[in-house]
């Protein structure tokens, strides 16, 4: 069966959840980063002010857990989405032969998955051909594994927004110590990080869809967690020295 006309809009293509997952790749990458720059380099200051006092030792403790943390970050980014990239093109290919070596049987599985979505079996049928006719191996692999054909996620994308938030969110707390007074800073510090946990929580939670109220109090519970125990742990090791 062929048609010549598409189907009106809203019928001829399924809402694709990987065009809108590819999307948000980065921000996603770039909200854990960030959070993970604020946490990590939270408890590094925190540790080494319980230990001592001296602005200099914080500073070099804090930039370079920035670095390490920015570039643990990207690195662990990049191999993670190159490996789920890899994955989504093998399935490609695999489509893309399979739409050579039976291209009728991977219609009529296009069409029943229309029909699965709730669309009537003509109209499924005219959407799977119209579909097939625009873009075959898109029309198959959006539909049935999820994925864009002509949009793969990005390593590099992902890489460069967690380095880039790792740096941003670390800055809060390493800002923070070295430049509050010395009676003050670690009462600033923690401030300043539960604010900045409190932003980074709800955007998780709504990239998530979850609840905005438990996402804000289990990343500041975590922080709270982070910067208490490290500093608890920095003043037993100064009082020891």
């Amino acid at each position: 069966m062929s048609v010549s006309t598409a189907p009106a809009a809203g019928q001829a293509r399924a809402p694709a959840p990987a065009r809108l997952a590819n999307k948000l790749n980065w921000l996603r990458a770039g909200v854990l980063g960030s959070n993970d720059g604020i946490v990590s380099t939270a408890g590094i200051v925190m540790g080494v002010a319980g230990a001592t006092a001296d602005s200099n030792t914080l500073l070099i403790a804090g930039l370079a857990g920035l670095v390490a943390g920015a570039l643990s970050m990207a690195g662990g980014e990049y191999v993670s989405v190159s490996s789920q990239r890899d994955t989504e093109l093998a399935a490609v290919a695999e489509v893309q032969s399979t739409l050579c070596e039976s291209p009728d049987m991977a219609l009529a599985a296009l069409a029943q998955a229309y029909r699965d979505k709730g669309l009537e079996p003509d109209l499924a049928d005219r959407v799977a051909q119209a579909l097939t006719d625009h873009d075959a191996v898109s029309a198959q692999v959006e539909a049935h594994l999820g994925i864009s054909a002509d949009q793969p996620t990005s390593p590099w994308q992902a890489a460069r927004a967690s380095l880039l938030a790792f740096v941003i969110g670390a800055l809060v707390p390493l800002s923070a110590m070295v430049m509050a007074p010395p009676a003050s800073r670690v009462w600033c510090t923690m401030a300043a990080v539960v604010v900045a946990l409190v932003l980074t929580g709800a955007v998780s939670a709504r990239l998530g869809r979850a609840s905005v109220v438990v996402g804000i109090a289990r990343n500041v519970a975590v922080g709270l967690l982070t910067m208490g125990l490290t500093y608890g742990i920095g003043h037993l090791i100064g009082v020891g020295l």
